[in-house]
């Protein structure tokens, strides 16, 4: 009788094992699946940072390489402008010799 209770209990135990092993794989996957998320979430966070800070950097050149050549294109103008007055006033000075 012993025996048979031992076994039945040792059957018992070992199948309540398997079914809290079985219950723990069920959790460590849903864990494993829930940081694998987390992770992809987290890396696709990063890239739309990385990516807009990219954008405003471009931009932002884009912005000072546009200004930089409105600011020469200006300086061009004034001085041919200034070359023509001086051409201008030559010519007149040559005339009125």
């Amino acid at each position: 009788m012993k025996r048979t209770l031992i076994a039945a209990l040792a059957a018992t135990t070992a199948l309540g094992l398997a079914a809290c092993s079985e219950k723990a794989q069920d959790q460590s996957a849903a864990a494993a699946n829930t940081i694998a998320a987390d992770t992809a979430a987290t890396t696709s966070n990063a890239v739309d940072d990385v990516d807009a800070a990219t954008d405003r950097a471009l931009n932002s050149a884009e912005n000072s390489l546009d200004r930089t050549g409105a600011a020469l294109s200006n300086s061009g103008d004034r001085a041919a402008d200034a070359t023509g007055n001086a051409m201008v006033r030559a010519g007149e000075s040559l005339r009125d010799r």
